[in-house]
């Protein structure tokens, strides 16, 4: 018995819809794709406080006179 629901569970597997990427294009709200392009400008803005920081020799804070 167990078996045969593995077998259907793996066939229900196989006949899986393909994806659909029509949320991939930008557009206004939230969407898959807003979600990436945050995603990839917030690491650059990660990337770019630490480079100010080594070059600098100070913190964020001390840099922006808070200290």
């Amino acid at each position: 018995m167990a078996d045969k629901l593995k077998q259907e569970s793996k066939k229900a597997e196989s006949k899986k819809a393909p994806i659909d990427r029509s949320s991939d294009a930008p557009g206004f709200g939230w969407s898959r794709y807003a979600e990436q392009i945050n995603g990839r400008f917030a690491m650059i803005g990660f990337v770019a406080l630490l480079a100010l920081e080594v070059f600098t020799q100070q913190d964020f804070f001390s840099w922006l006179g808070l200290r």
